[in-house]
C-alpha cells in the first residue's frame, strides 16, 4: 500500500483484518451485501464461500463481473443469492431456481437498503487507499454500493491498492468500516472491440438524433460504441449516465466531449459506475472531470431531466407492434433486470428537448427471428410501457411512437423491421385491427429504404429543407400536406378539384417500391414534428422504360427551389435505376412546374393538347449543366 496508509493504520490497527477474519461477521440468515461490476471484492467473497460453517445466508447485488461461487448448485444449500439485476454470472442460478431476481428500478434500490425493508447486516465492498484525511473512494462502482455501506450494521472493505480513486459523492471514511482487507488484485476488465457494420447502421441512425451541446446517457456495449463512432464532428457533448465505457476518453481527447453546455453539472462527466480497460480505470482515477453519485441521485428522473436535450439510449431485447418493450427477460427466462431504462426514459421524456430511445437489431439468431414482434412471448415482462416510449431504432432506421394512435405506431415499427417479416407483420397486424384491412400489402422481397438518399437542401431564400424517401407511415403527413394546398395546386397536381383525401387514395400516393416506382419529399426538419412540404413522384412504365413524373409544393413553400431540387434528385434516382426517362402532363398555365422540368437539365419535347403539354424527357441526351433552384 502508499504511504499514506501508515497513517491510518497506526488509529484504526484493530481495523485490518485477513480476509477470512474479515467475513466471520458473517452469521447464518444473514443478509450480505457484495459491491458492484467490477468492484465486487473478489477476496472477501472467496473467503466467504469457504465457511462451511453457514447456512439460509442471502447474497444481494446487482451484476457483478465476478465468478460469484455462492450462486453454484454445490453451495445452494448455505447460499442463496438475490439479484436486482441478473448478470451472466448468475443467471443460471436464477433459471435453476436456485436464485432469486427482485424486478426493480435502479434509481429506488439504495431506499430499500436506507428504509430497512432490505436490511443490510453485512457489507462486502472495494474501496481505494485511503487519502491523507483517511478516506476512501468506492472507485469504479459507486451506484447502490454507498447506500449499502451506509445502511449495514457491519462494512467490511477489501482496500485494493489498484482501485482508481474517483471524485465526487463517493467516498466513504475508515471509522465507518469495521474491517479493512489489504489487497492488490487487478480490476476486471470488459474491453470494448469495433462495432460491427450492424451496430455502426444502428448507430448512425441514433446519431441522426443527436444535437450539438445534447447530453447522453451510454451503456456498455457495441451499439453505444457505434453511437459514439459517428459523434466526432459534434460540439460540447456532455455525459450524464449510470454508466459508462472506453468509448466516451476518444471524444473527450478530440474536444467533442466538453460538458460546456449542460444544464447540471456543468463541466463534470456524472456517472455511478464504469465498466471497461484499465485504460478507463486510469481515465477517471483523481479526474476532476468526472464525478461519480449513487444511482438514487444519477438516476433520478428529475434530475435527469434537468438537463437539457437529454438523450438516453437504452436496449432492448424486443418490442412489440403497440409499443411494448421487454428488456428483462426471454418469454419466461429472466435474463437480466429493468436496470436504469425506465429511469432514464422517462428523465429523458421530461428534459427540454430530451429524446429517450429504444436501440435493438431487428432480428435475432442469425436473422431468423424479429424482435419487432406482432406480440411479446408468453411470459415476457414489459419493462418500458407504451406510454414512456418515444423512439425506437433498428438498423433500418428510427420510428417515432409518443402521441401516436395504434395504427400509426404498427406501421412505424413494421417500416424499421427486417424487409423479410413485414409482410407477416402487416398480415398480423391486419388479423388483430391494428392496421386499416386495406393497407397495402408488402411484397415478399420489400424493397429496402434508400437511407443514402437523405439529405439537407439550402434554398433560395437561405432556409435549409430536409429531402428523404417517402415512407409507408408518411399517411398522415401527405394527408395534412393536402389540406393546406390551395385549390389550384390541387387541380394542377390531380387535374381535378379533389375536396377529400382519404385513405383509399393515399394508399396510391404511399406505393412505392424505391426502384420503378419512387417519391421523394421535402421536410421542414428532421425532427419527429417536421411537416411534408413537397412531394415529388415517379412511376415507371415497364413498357417504354419512361416514368410519369409528378410534383407538388405547397403554396407557402413555392417560388423557394424545392421543386428544381426535388427534380434533380427524381432524375439521378431514376438514371441509377436504369429508367431511359420521364414523361409528363402539365397544364399550360401551371408555368412554376414548366420551369422546373425546363432546368432539369436534359432536352424537353413537349406536345399541346386539350390545354396540357405532354412532356417527354430522354436521359440518353447530353445532358446540360444544372441550373441552380
Amino acid at each position: 500500500m502508499k504511504q499514506t496508509v501508515a497513517h491510518w493504520t497506526e488509529r484504526f490497527k484493530d481495523k485490518i483484518a485477513t480476509a477470512q477474519e474479515g467475513v466471520a461477521c458473517v452469521r447464518p440468515g444473514h443478509r450480505v451485501f457484495v459491491g458492484s461490476g467490477v468492484a465486487e471484492p473478489e477476496t472477501l467473497v472467496t473467503a466467504l464461500a469457504e465457511r462451511r460453517e453457514l447456512s439460509d445466508t442471502e447474497i444481494v447485488h446487482i451484476m457483478t463481473l465476478g465468478t460469484a461461487p455462492y450462486a453454484r448448485a454445490p453451495l445452494g444449500d448455505r447460499f442463496r443469492h438475490n439479484a436486482y439485476f441478473i448478470g451472466p454470472n448468475t443467471r443460471e442460478a436464477v433459471a435453476a431456481g436456485r436464485a432469486d431476481y427482485t424486478p426493480i428500478f435502479l434509481s429506488e434500490i439504495p431506499a430499500l437498503f436506507r428504509s430497512g425493508r432490505a436490511v443490510i447486516d453485512v457489507a462486502l465492498i472495494s474501496v481505494s487507499e485511503p487519502d491523507e484525511h483517511g478516506y476512501c473512494s468506492y472507485g469504479v462502482s459507486t451506484d447502490i454500493v454507498k447506500a449499502a455501506a451506509e445502511s449495514a450494521r457491519i462494512v467490511v472493505a477489501e482496500v485494493n491498492a489498484r482501485m482508481p480513486r474517483v471524485l465526487g459523492d463517493c467516498f466513504i471514511h475508515v471509522r465507518d468500516i469495521d474491517h479493512l482487507v489489504a489487497s492488490d488484485v487487478a480490476l476486471p476488465e470488459a474491453p470494448q472491440g469495433e462495432p460491427d457494420e450492424l451496430s455502426r447502421r444502428i448507430g448512425r441512425h441514433i446519431a441522426n438524433l443527436v444535437e450539438d451541446g445534447a447530453t447522453l446517457q451510454l451503456g456498455i456495449g457495441t451499439i453505444p460504441d457505434a453511437v459514439l463512432h459517428f459523434l466526432t464532428e459534434f460540439k460540447d457533448l456532455g455525459i450524464h449516465t449510470e454508466m459508462f465505457s472506453d468509448g466516451v476518453i476518444p471524444l473527450v481527447e478530440k474536444g467533442v466531449i466538453t460538458n460546456a453546455e449542460k444544464t447540471l453539472h456543468r463541466g463534470k462527466i456524472v456517472a455511478s459506475f464504469v465498466i471497461g480497460s484499465r485504460k478507463l480505470y486510469d481515465f477517471i482515477d483523481n479526474n476532476p472531470m468526472v464525478v461519480f453519485h449513487p444511482t438514487e441521485y444519477v438516476n433520478d428522473p428529475f434530475n435527469i431531466a434537468k438537463n437539457d436535450k437529454m438523450i438516453s439510449i437504452n436496449a432492448a431485447i424486443e418490442v412489440d407492434m403497440t409499443g411494448q418493450v421487454c428488456a428483462d427477460s426471454l418469454g419466461t427466462m429472466f435474463y437480466s433486470g429493468i436496470g436504469g431504462q425506465v429511469d432514464f426514459t422517462r428523465g429523458a421524456a421530461r428534459s427540454k428537448g430530451g429524446k429517450p430511445i429504444i436501440a435493438l437489431p431487428s432480428t435475432a439468431a442469425g436473422e431468423t427471428i424479429s424482435r419487432i414482434v406482432p406480440m411479446l412471448k408468453p411470459g415476457a415482462g414489459v419493462v418500458t410501457s407504451r406510454g414512456d416510449v418515444h423512439y425506437v431504432v433498428t438498423e433500418y432506421g428510427a420510428a417515432y411512437l409518443h402521441g401516436k394512435t395504434m395504427r400509426e405506431r404498427a406501421m412505424a415499427l413494421i417500416q424499421i423491421a427486417h424487409p423479410k417479416f413485414r409482410p407477416w407483420l402487416i398480415a398480423e397486424a391486419k388479423t388483430r385491427g391494428l392496421i386499416y384491412h386495406d393497407q397495402i400489402e408488402l411484397p415478399i422481397h420489400p424493397a429496402i429504404y434508400p437511407e443514402e438518399l437523405e439529405q439537407w437542401i439550402d434554398l433560395s431564400d437561405e432556409t435549409r429543407v430536409f429531402m428523404r424517401p417517402l415512407r409507408l407511415t408518411d399517411e398522415r403527413l401527405v394527408r395534412d400536406l393536402f389540406y393546406k394546398l390551395s385549390d389550384d395546386s390541387i387541380h394542377y397536381r390531380f387535374f381535378q378539384m379533389l375536396k377529400s383525401m382519404p385513405h383509399e387514395k393515399l394508399q396510391e400516393l404511399l406505393r412505392v417500391d424505391y426502384r420503378a416506382d419512387m417519391a421523394l419529399v421535402a421536410m421542414t426538419d428532421a425532427t419527429e414534428d417536421a411537416e411534408l412540404i413537397a412531394i415529388a413522384h415517379y412511376r415507371n412504365d415497364p413498357k417504354s422504360n419512361f416514368a410519369d413524373a409528378a410534383f407538388l409544393v405547397r403554396d407557402d413553400w413555392q417560388g423557394k427551389g424545392i421543386g428544381t431540387t426535388l427534380m434533380n434528385a427524381a432524375v439521378d434516382s431514376a438514371r441509377s435505376n436504369g429508367i431511359a426517362g420521364f414523361t409528363a402532363d402539365v397544364l399550360v398555365d401551371n408555368h412554376g412546374m414548366l420551369r422546373v422540368f425546363h432546368k432539369c437539365g436534359y432536352p424537353v419535347e413537349s406536345n399541346l393538347e386539350d390545354g396540357a403539354y405532354h412532356l417527354r424527357i430522354p436521359f440518353d441526351k447530353k445532358r446540360r449543366p444544372r441550373r441552380e433552384p
